[in-house]
């Protein structure tokens, strides 16, 4: 026989001290303490097991098993794993330390976020000048005359941004260009150049004297002898050729012919360019650039709207390749033109606006003319094949220029492209009166916009392989970014024939198909990209601006 259980210990919660007045002394009064211990009191026994039922004691079972899976324990054990599981994604595809895991550079990934490595510029339209525009050059100015060299480090530390992002108005047609405004010389005055990715040299109109020049909208540039660039220095070799160089010259002479059949002639000067960076730093740019006095052709347009032109191409002597050389900024510039009736953009040099989300890359093409060739495999107009039948296969070389107004086609895809549209918009009749353009229709109905318009034409398209494995590399030009409404309320087709500029078997991408579109070249892999933009503000690399 079992000896009886053992009583169990009460369990202790706390205790109550009461103390009694003394006896001499009744109106003390009672006086009680209490004591309560915070230790948890352990858990109750578990419940005896039920009595089986008709031999099935496994439902009972697997009912606890259940309701152990949605204890509060394995609910924050599940929380825990997803939390640390969304910040292993942000250090991922965000952090600095995934940019370095990702193949870029170490010293870039351990920059300091502060370090100067962007510049931004407003584009403004060539159809927009005079004094509001020179006095935004003033103004910008005199913010970084304002602070000395300490105030500016200062104001980069605590994260100051003192570029200035204004609404800029104007539209393609009927200039069709867009300029920046740079500061050369000491003391820095403001001059409009036009952003030209066909370029290599930046070049302005000078007082050297110019035999010719166009009036533009600020006084000639007229350099110190000590500013012209001798023939030995590297710059010039590079843009001359070994073959030109010449001994006994006291000058860098150079001559640029255009595909318009403009030209630009003049010497090399170097004079300080002063910039100043998105984190409220100032940089001053020991920059070589073109001193022109003789321009021809359109370049004599009066009274013309630049000074002269920003080269941005991939040449040694272009502004984002001597920014690099001099460590200021990665190679790597982007501009972003918008689509809106107003115009204007933004352009900058650096990496710190290039998405890291929602890009599309594709390689640059190295050839001797420092141009950003790409190769697309196809062209469609809409869902119809548009071939070049002169060429083998369906490929086609295609340039970005943002020196050139309108888009060009190679002949065969051009005239392939007219039949379409013709086929498909029969209600459209060509207007030879009208000179806008090459080719104008008009409607049967009234045209005041493109909105009116835009649903009988259908988007070209540029394939440049695949994406992902399953995605369509595809540059887009959609109607409203080929199409202009001329003044007589015609529809014309900012989309011309290649030969009129000797390109008879390559796509120019021209302003007119590079609006609402971030469009980045990047020249330290040799790759451009593109996104679809509002181009209203630029956006930070770390958002989500261009995901979808």
């Amino acid at each position: 026989m079992a000896p009886p259980p053992a009583a169990e210990q009460p369990q202790l919660h706390g205790v109550v001290i009461i103390s009694l007045p003394p006896p001499d002394q009744p109106s003390k009064g009672k006086t009680i303490t209490a004591f309560t211990y915070t230790e948890d009191a352990p858990p109750p026994p578990p419940p005896p097991p039920p009595e089986p039922v008709m031999g099935y004691p496994a439902a009972t079972e697997v009912r606890r098993r259940a309701r152990r899976a949605l204890s509060p324990r394995r609910v924050a054990a599940m929380a825990l794993v997803l939390g640390a599981l969304a910040v292993a994604a942000y250090y991922l595809f965000y952090s600095d330390v995934a940019v370095e895991f990702l193949g870029v550079e170490q010293e870039e990934a351990q920059r300091d976020r502060n370090e100067t490595r962007s510049f931004l510029f407003p584009l403004y339209p060539k159809a927009r000048q005079g004094r509001a525009l020179r006095e935004f050059g003033d103004i910008k100015l005199a913010a970084g005359k304002a602070r000395n060299k300490m105030e500016v480090r200062k104001a980069a530390a605590a994260g100051s941004n003192s570029t200035a992002l204004l609404p800029i108005k104007g539209n393609v047609f009927p200039d069709g260009q867009y300029y920046t405004s740079i500061f050369v010389g000491n003391p820095p005055r403001p001059y409009f150049l036009d952003v030209d990715t066909g370029s290599d040299l930046t070049w302005i109109q000078c007082d050297a004297p110019c035999t010719n020049c166009a009036k533009g909208p600020h006084p000639l540039y007229k350099p110190a002898k000590e500013k012209i660039v001798p023939p030995r220095d590297l710059l010039c070799q590079e843009l001359q050729g070994d073959q030109n160089y010449c001994e006994t010259c006291k000058q860098c002479d150079y001559e640029i012919e255009y595909a318009d059949q403009s030209s630009s002639m003049g010497v090399l000067a170097r004079d300080d360019m002063h910039l100043i960076a998105t984190n409220g730093g100032r940089e001053k740019l020991d920059f070589v650039f073109g001193c022109a006095y003789d321009q021809q052709g359109q370049l004599l347009s009066s009274p013309a709207k630049t000074d002269g032109i920003l080269g941005l191409s991939s040449a040694a002597i272009s502004l984002p390749s001597q920014l690099a050389s001099h460590g200021i900024i990665s190679n790597i510039f982007g501009h972003c033109i918008t689509r809106e009736q107003g115009g204007g953009g933004y352009m900058f040099l650096g990496d710190d606006f290039v998405p890291r989300w929602g890009m599309t890359w594709t390689s640059i093409r190295s050839g001797p003319d420092n141009l950003y060739h790409t190769e697309a495999h196809s062209v469609k107009y809409g869902d119809q094949q548009l071939r070049m039948h002169s060429q083998s296969g369906n490929s086609v070389q295609v340039i970005f220029d943002s020196g050139s107004s309108y888009t060009y086609l190679p002949n065969e895809i051009y005239e392939n492209l007219v039949a379409a549209i013709k086929d498909a918009s029969p209600g459209f009749v060509q207007d030879s009166s009208d000179r806008t353009l090459p080719l104008c229709w008009k409607a049967d109905f009234s045209v005041r916009h493109l909105e009116d318009v835009k649903q009988f034409f259908k988007p070209l398209n540029l394939h440049f392989g695949k994406k992902w494995l399953f995605m369509s590399k595809t540059f887009t030009i959609s109607p409203e970014d080929y199409l202009i409404i001329s003044d007589k309320g015609n529809v014309c087709l900012g989309l011309l024939n290649g030969t009129e500029i000797n390109h008879g078997s390559t796509i120019l991408v021209g302003d007119v198909s590079l609006r609402g579109k971030l469009v980045v070249y990047d020249n330290q892999r040799s790759q451009i990209g593109w996104a679809n933009s509002d181009c209203n503000r630029p956006q930070s690399q770390k958002g989500f601006p261009f995901f979808l």
